[in-house]
């Protein structure tokens, strides 16, 4: 069962709010650039900028590396939808208003959605810059978008077998071997934050086989796919984890590493999106 309820009616007026600002151009493919990845948006050629407090219901973010603005153009021959900045659950957000954006590239017909994000890594071979190609990921937010009554277009009872699809996967890993990175692959386990995980959490996540840890992501690739959505995603290794890191840590550090090595995946984001 589906009914008009006030987040339908919030999806539609954001998608006619963007669709207004489009210039007749039809994006097929939305990327979600996660803490300090936002550089990428600046590659994208003929940008059409909208910040968000021009769109109806989407917040202003409060974290840095967060710029608030959905950036619209080219890349890698492709007509691509950039959203720079995340509404976390942490800040206050509910589940639903955290995926808000997904929900609304569904409706402007985006079929494919790349997610990107800054994490702690798990797995003991993660050195700072890592990147890793998430094959699965951990729900551990306690919470889930999907709550409440059905919305128009969603499944009700998504599959989540393949949530990071096969067949993207693989031509991530062909385009970074062409491109000469190194590509990692493992699973990313979303915690809802804001804290950093104690040591402890840490080694229950280890043995829950995440291989790194972070604040987001996962709410929005369920959003996606009770849409039919086809999701690939990234993980940035900028930190070992509590209790793997022999230092404190800090999301200036995260920032800092990530605006290093957030070139290179970058370049493999632009890869991957000239090959689909």
């Amino acid at each position: 069962m589906s009914i008009d309820v006030p987040a339908t009616r919030d999806v539609a007026a954001a998608r006619d709010a963007i669709a207004s600002r489009l210039k007749g151009r039809r994006p097929g493919i939305a990327l979600v650039l996660g803490s300090g990845l936002g550089g990428l948006a600046d590659v994208i050629s003929d940008p059409v900028r909208i910040l968000y407090k021009d769109i109806p219901g989407f917040h202003v973010p409060s974290v840095e590396g967060h710029k608030g603005e959905l950036v619209i153009g080219g890349l890698g021959g492709k007509v691509v939808l950039a959203q720079g900045g995340r509404f976390h659950m942490y800040e206050g957000y509910s589940a639903e208003e955290s995926v808000l954006p997904v929900r609304v590239f569904g409706a402007l017909g985006i079929k494919t959605l790349i997610v990107t994000n800054a994490a702690g890594g798990i797995r003991r071979t993660y050195g700072y810059g890592t990147i890793m190609l998430i094959s699965d990921h951990l729900n551990l937010t306690g919470r889930n978008p999907l709550v409440g009554l059905a919305r128009p277009g969603e499944q009700r009872f998504p599959d989540m077998t393949d949530a990071y699809d096969p067949a993207f996967r693989e031509l991530a890993r062909d385009t970074a071997r062409r491109l000469g990175l190194t590509l990692e692959e493992g699973v990313y386990a979303g915690l809802l934050g804001p804290n950093y995980e104690t040591p402890s959490e840490v080694r229950m996540l280890e043995r829950l086989g995440a291989d790194a840890v972070g604040m987001s992501t996962v709410a929005e690739v369920i959003a996606a796919r009770a849409q039919g959505m086809r999701c690939l995603g990234f993980s940035l290794v900028t930190n070992p984890a509590a209790g793997i890191s022999a230092t404190p840590l800090s999301h200036h550090e995260v920032m800092e590493v990530a605006g290093r090595a957030g070139k290179e995946l970058a370049r493999l984001v632009e890869g991957v999106v000239a090959a689909l």
